[in-house]
């Protein structure tokens, strides 16, 4: 069994014939018409002729193999099994790795693969470099990022006959960008495949779904029909594998050849239902701009907080059902006043849904998700017009007591508990927490400045006929928790700046910092000082704060050290000149807005609204107060879990402290008390799934059967230009800096235009630094979306796909007016 011809049923083993061979044996048995003959040459004539030359060169298996010498009686296997098809035929010989093709990994390009060959000594060497590229550095990485066994990794060699191509290319039965189950995508170019899998020709790439749309490229090499066809053939291998799958196809002019089809191992996974019927969720963390995972103890942590919507965690993110809002007329305004105040894309993608009036009609009763505006909301509304007519500031410090207060509560409470009784004290704790964000003098008189800002908006075109005035009106505003964290970082800068040895330790400690070795470095003393501050104000913070979970500044210094060393390319105060201008711009604002309002409207209506931007101005600054008192108390949470994890190690009952993250509270107390025992191999199966689950774009609206919906911006951008949402006004012309995690932010020189997926407080200290944003996720009223207006930068947000089709270095104008992101030669 040295050697087999594809259409073998024996060959349909992966054992046997490797990932690539067997998939293709299995095709030809089912559609034997559309699979080019040929043969295997399998894992039998590996280990026998092969591996033992790989055994004998230890390290180097790649060389050994590649200068390996074939005994006579292995060369005739395959020079007959050659001659077989024909006289000097031209065929492909593909490797096909016992490791490659799979569910969960699909070792593309890993491996190599050789075309048009013909005559039996150039198959033959052709077949000896395919079984050495089982030993490429690229091959044996990629293993053991997959965790597999070197020892169990086995190769056969695929020999087909060339298809004379006309066209070629790469077929999905699911999107791969959107991971839409209902979308074929589909990649050609004319002549051979390879072309396109090499880069050398730019392919057409279409959709078929509900009829054929072209998604880029030039003219199509398929018509209409060939296409339709294409996509039937491929949905009956889909059916066949039982997974959607990616096709590597030809075409002769005639008809379509397949010459690969593996399971699409990157597609986001979509939940299950009891009853069978199609369900509609959208995901919670384009709402709350933190798309990354959030590990179990998180999400536990968060549906607590959530208890008036039930989530729905799907590929490691949390999901909220709307599907009995659908067909309920307070349930659809509830979902739409929700979305259209913080993801047009969702909101856009929602609207298509709701104009499936069959579906609709189908959804049977069920309890709705409630979007409804809690009670205490009324509470704060009150308050803030109480607030607004009096217009002190002051208040604010009486509301900063207050919270600073209860987190002091919190810290004494859990101070004196243990075991099981810190989880219950926490449970407990999180209503008043949600009660503390609903602080009526903290919210209240937020929200009054949110209603002001469309009055403002008005007043500032009718008087000055400039658009969103209200941009203008909040630089440099005052209480602003979030940007006030810039300041301290360049207050570190600033003290680094003019020693040498300080700034050499902060380039190179990297993950290792450390306070107290900073102090031992010339002029360190100052800049240790102004760490200290800065930990002890900011040290709760972190990217993807939300997630409980996720290490903070206190807990990985380092992580804020690239945001420090890119403020100490500015020259020294140039934060505060910052702070100074924007205060300047917005006071000329206003004084322009009231001279021309005492003008065009008279004194009483002039000094009305002077009112306005002066409470405006005053309050503003609340808009990020209640997340860091929120994460002031996940603090005091994460600390107490922290500590009775460490008393588990210590006893040998907890194998490490980051176990008890993948666990739930419930599993966590009953840790707690001794009546749970850590299933290790849950816990890793789940920081593996986790690892997976973290490279996948979350979709912002799916349905339970796998169905993606995909918003789209109701304008018009120019061509070859991103769309997006405009948030912060200005244009900004500069290069893109692609930053996917802060640890990279050192890269960031003044002017550079920050592109990443979100943002969220612990960006903050990075913009002081950036010409422009652009994010992938983002409303108006986000984080990215408040700073910037603040600082006076052009920024456009729910980019789709921003960090993919920007490249760190491109040349790029933001439009912050008109809301897109244009490529500049």
């Amino acid at each position: 069994m040295y050697i087999l011809k594809i259409h073998n049923k024996e060959a349909a083993s992966l054992q046997i014939s490797g990932g690539k061979g067997a998939s293709l044996a299995r095709l030809s048995q089912r559609f034997p018409d559309s699979v080019p003959g040929g043969f295997i040459i399998t894992t039998e004539y590996f280990k026998k002729y092969i591996h033992p030359a790989v055994k004998e060169a230890g390290s180097d298996g790649k060389s050994a193999v590649a200068g390996l010498i074939l005994p006579a009686e292995a060369a005739k296997l395959i020079q007959s099994a050659y001659e077989d098809l024909g006289s000097r035929v031209s065929v492909a010989v593909r490797s096909s790795a016992t490791a490659e093709d799979l569910p969960d990994a699909s070792f593309a390009g890993q491996q190599d693969t050789y075309l048009n060959i013909s005559g039996s000594e150039a198959v033959i060497k052709a077949v000896i470099s395919c079984f050495a590229s089982l030993y490429n550095q690229r091959a044996i990485s990629y293993r053991a990022k997959n965790k597999f066994d070197e020892n169990e990794v086995q190769m056969a060699v695929v020999v087909q006959k060339m298809v004379d191509a006309k066209a070629a290319g790469v077929m999905f039965t699911a999107d791969p960008i959107t991971s839409d189950r209902f979308t074929i995508a589909i990649e050609a170019v004319e002549g051979l495949g390879e072309e396109l899998v090499s880069g050398r020709k730019t392919p057409v790439t279409v959709t078929v779904k509900d009829g054929i749309k072209q998604r880029s490229g030039k003219k199509p090499c398929l018509t209409k029909e060939q296409i339709t066809a294409l996509a039937a053939l491929g949905k009956k291998i889909e059916k066949e594998f039982g997974s959607p799958q990616d096709i590597e196809w030809c075409f002769d002019g005639m008809k379509f050849y397949i010459v690969q089809s593996r399971g699409i191992t990157t597609l986001y996974p979509y939940p299950s239902t009891m009853d069978g019927f199609k369900r509609c969720f959208i995901s919670v963390g384009h709402l709350q701009m933190m798309t990354d995972t959030m590990l179990p103890l998180g999400m536990s942590l968060w549906e607590l907080m959530s208890k008036t919507v039930k989530v729905t965690e799907i590929g490691g993110r949390p999901y909220m059902e709307i599907t009995h809002n659908l067909n309920s007329p307070v349930g659809r305004a509830l979902v739409r006043q929700k979305l259209s105040n913080s993801d047009e894309l969702m909101n856009s993608a929602f609207n298509k849904v709701l104009a499936r009036k069959d579906y609709i009609k189908s959804i049977p009763k069920g309890q709705k998700s409630d979007f409804a505006i809690p009670k205490d909301v009324g509470k704060c509304i009150t308050a803030g017009f109480k607030i607004y007519r009096k217009n002190d500031p002051a208040i604010i410090d009486g509301y900063n007591r207050r919270m600073e207060a209860a987190i002091q509560k919190t810290r004494k409470g859990l101070a004196k508990l243990s075991g099981k009784a810190v989880i219950d004290f926490i449970v407990s704790d999180t209503d008043d927490l949600m009660k503390g964000l609903f602080d009526p003098e903290g919210l209240g008189p937020l929200l009054v400045t949110f209603f002001l800002t469309k009055p403002i908006d008005k007043a500032g075109k009718l008087l000055l006929g400039q658009d969103n005035i209200s941009v203008e009106v909040s630089k440099s505003i005052k209480g602003n928790i979030s940007s006030e964290m810039g300041f301290y970082v360049s207050r570190i800068a600033d003290a680094a700046r003019d020693f040498p040895e300080v700034v050499k330790y902060l380039e190179t400690a990297g993950d290792s910092f450390c306070i107290d070795e900073l102090r031992k470095q010339q002029g360190g003393e100052e800049t240790a000082k102004a760490f200290e501050e800065f930990f002890l104000r900011y040290g709760m913070r972190c990217p993807g704060e939300i997630d409980i979970a996720k290490p903070r500044f206190a807990e990985e210094p380092g992580k804020i050290l690239p945001t420090v060393l890119a403020d100490i390319k500015l020259p020294k105060g140039h934060a505060e000149q910052r702070l100074l201008q924007g205060k300047k711009e917005s006071n000329d604002a206003v004084k322009s807005m009231v001279s021309a309002a005492k003008k065009k409207w008279g004194a009483g209506r002039a000094r009305k609204l002077a009112k306005q931007l002066s409470f405006y101005r005053n309050f503003l600054g609340l808009r990020e107060s209640p997340k860091y008192y929120w994460m002031k108390r996940y603090w005091e949470y994460k600390q107490a879990i922290l500590k009775e994890s460490e008393k588990l190690v210590r006893q040998g009952r907890l194998r490490s402290v980051e176990d008890v993250f993948y666990l739930r509270l419930p599993e966590l107390a009953s840790l707690f008390t001794g009546e749970y025992e850590p299933d290790y191999k849950k816990i890793d199966a789940l920081r593996a799934d986790y690892e997976k689950y973290a490279s996948l774009t979350p979709p912002r609206l799916m349905f339970s059967d796998g169905e993606v919906v995909e918003g789209e911006y109701n304008r018009q951008v120019p061509e070859g230009a991103l769309p997006g949402l405009a948030v912060s006004g200005g244009v900004a012309v500069g290069r893109a800096r692609v930053v996917l995690d802060i640890k990279e932010a050192w890269k960031i020189e003044k002017g550079d235009i920050l592109v990443t997926r979100f943002t969220d407080p612990s960006w903050t200290p990075a913009f002081i630094s950036v010409g422009g944003l652009v994010t992938e996720v983002g409303g108006m009223a986000t984080h990215g979306a408040v700073i910037t207006r603040e600082y006076g930068l052009p920024a456009v947000v729910g980019v789709t796909d921003a960090t993919k089709h920007i490249k760190d270095g491109d040349q790029i104008r933001v439009d912050g007016n008109l809301g897109y992101v244009e490529f500049l030669k």
